[in-house]
């Protein structure tokens, strides 16, 4: 009995690890296309 308990727990921390690295993903891909429009912003005003 402890030792199922142990299990769902260990799976629940890793589950919920995965969600958070999942969101990570998308900040991160969402801070790269905000800094490529900056990037391109600025070589606009330097034409």
């Amino acid at each position: 009995m402890k030792s199922s308990i142990h299990k769902s727990l260990v799976l629940l921390v890793i589950a919920g690890f995965l969600s958070l690295a999942g969101l990570g993903c998308n900040t991160a891909h969402g801070f790269g296309k905000d800094m490529e429009k900056t990037g391109e912003k600025i070589q606009d005003g330097t034409k």
